[in-house]
């Protein structure tokens, strides 16, 4: 049997069909559609820093990669990380992506926010004055010192450190000045220390390291840190790497920092994130003071949970759609294969089953008559005494009706035409019990 018998069968049977089969894909169309994220926006907004941050400068080389793929990046420059991340939170802020760093997320507070990647490690330097050499961070006890603008990363890691030493506003001026006028400041003599947390590619930290005039703090108990704050790392600059020519710096100094972090609202389009984790790639995979060539783009989490979606592409790489092809093109086949895949689940085993079915259906009709016109012929042939003759016409004659209304497939044929000579077979019998005189009884 082949989908040309549909035409055997009745209008209300076809509709019928028609309407299980339009239902069918409609749920399966409502499904794919349930389940599938939007397109791509073409749009987004990246929360990164102050304009004189390296932030800023990281915020136009992801605008400039993504504007290869169509995706225009806003960029919004922030005071830092804390503003960053409370930006994020905001559902009415409309920043869509964002830098921040570690220990600034109070997990599982900030639950809607995901990292997609830590980019690089950031130090806490500490420049100051004066003719003492510091050894610890609790030697700026009644000292002038920048701690950064309110929101921004100096300020906040700051503030964790100086909480492990006992440093209060009581104990010291804590100043709101960030990079280049911190720098200046302390270079004039207006402040005594100053906190710097970025690369040292950032201008105002390159000029501190270069000015005769400025020391580095090396951290006494650089080992203490990363056992008390879990998101700090212990870091150790080299001596001569800064400047080999220049001895920058002269012996080798212990750090802290933290990682900077690319971070996302929870839902960002995995599109999205595929293109933001390959430019991070691109942007931050080289070896550095601090970091070997391999260590950064990374996956492993730091304060903020991973986003799935970023830690699928750690493991597997971008979908071979975005692989071979344009972005926009990727974007529109996958939407494509999601919803055709639940159609093809519905229709393949409906469409194969069909036949099958209504050979079934063919047949159960057909049968349905064969068993009554048994039941009949066997009463014909053992029915004793008044012969109900009218009943038994009557009877055929409904079901011989029934027959000639049967729109079979023409694999039926041959059974429809058997029925209807059977029919014909028992009318004959019938006919002869009536000639027959009842049989008597002695």
């Amino acid at each position: 049997m082949t989908l040309r018998d549909l035409a055997w069968l009745s209008r209300r049977r076809r509709v019928s069909m028609a309407l299980i089969i339009f239902v069918l894909i409609v749920a399966a169309a409502w499904a794919a559609a349930h389940f599938l994220k939007p397109a791509p926006p073409r749009h987004i907004v990246l929360a990164s820093g102050l304009e004189d941050s390296l932030l800023h400068q990281y915020a136009k080389r992801y605008a400039e990669i993504l504007a290869r793929s169509g995706v225009t990046v806003e960029e919004r420059t922030t005071n830092g990380a804390e503003q960053n991340l409370r930006l994020l939170e905001d559902p009415h802020s409309s920043v869509d992506v964002a830098f921040t760093q570690g220990g600034i997320a109070k997990y599982p507070e900030v639950n809607n926010v995901v990292m997609l990647a830590s980019l690089y490690y950031v130090p806490m330097w500490i420049f100051y004055r004066g003719t003492d050499t510091l050894k610890t961070v609790n030697e700026l006890r009644n000292h002038r010192v920048a701690i950064g603008v309110e929101g921004s990363s100096a300020h906040s890691f700051a503030e964790a450190v100086f909480a492990l030493n006992d440093l209060t506003s009581d104990d010291m001026t804590m100043l709101p000045l960030s990079n280049g006028a911190a720098l200046r400041a302390l270079q004039s003599g207006e402040i005594d220390a100053a906190v710097f947390v970025d690369r040292a590619a950032n201008q105002a930290i390159w000029s501190a390291l270069h000015d005769p005039n400025l020391k580095l703090l090396s951290y006494g108990h650089a080992q203490a840190y990363p056992r008390l704050l879990p998101y700090v790392t212990k870091l150790t600059l080299p001596s001569g790497v800064i400047d080999v020519a220049h001895d920058i710096p002269e012996k080798e100094v212990a750090l802290i920092g933290t990682k900077e972090m690319l971070v996302a609202r929870d839902g960002l389009h995995p599109a999205l994130v595929d293109l933001l984790l390959d430019a991070a790639r691109e942007i931050h995979g080289g070896q550095s003071f601090f970091e070997e060539a391999s260590d950064f783009p990374s996956a492993t989490r730091v304060d903020l949970r991973v986003s799935t979606e970023a830690d699928r592409h750690k493991r597997f790489g971008p979908s071979l759609l975005y692989q071979y092809l344009p972005f926009w093109v990727a974007s529109l086949a996958e939407r494509a294969i999601i919803i055709l895949l639940p159609l093809a689940a519905v229709l393949f085993p409906l469409f194969k089953g069909l036949p099958q079915f209504l050979r079934w259906r063919a047949r159960s009709r057909i049968y349905r008559w064969y068993g009554e016109l048994a039941l009949l012929e066997r009463d014909v042939a053992t029915r004793t005494g008044t012969l109900p003759t009218d009943q038994w016409l009557t009877h055929l004659e409904r079901i011989e009706r029934a027959v000639a209304r049967l729109r079979t497939p023409a694999a039926f044929a041959s059974e429809a035409y058997t029925l209807r000579g059977h029919i014909g077979l028992v009318r004959n019998a019938v006919m002869a019990r009536t000639a027959s005189p009842p049989a008597s009884v002695n």
